[in-house]
């Protein structure tokens, strides 16, 4: 997913988006909707979060 289209999704959560980086803004999002904050923290294969909706960009 494109970081344009996370700064909406986050916006839509009322999250302040300033200079964030994506990784930080999909962990802000996953802890707002009470997931695991686990994007791009090499946990992906330990999350067990197979369904999450980031899983494609995560490392």
């Amino acid at each position: 997913m494109k970081i344009t289209e996370i700064k909406e999704i986050a916006k839509h959560l009322n999250l302040k988006i300033g200079k964030a980086t994506k990784s930080e803004l999909v962990r802000s999002i996953q802890e707002v909707e009470g997931n695991q904050q686990c994007f791009n923290s090499n946990l992906s294969e330990e999350c067990g979060q197979h369904s999450c909706a980031w899983r494609d960009d995560c490392d």
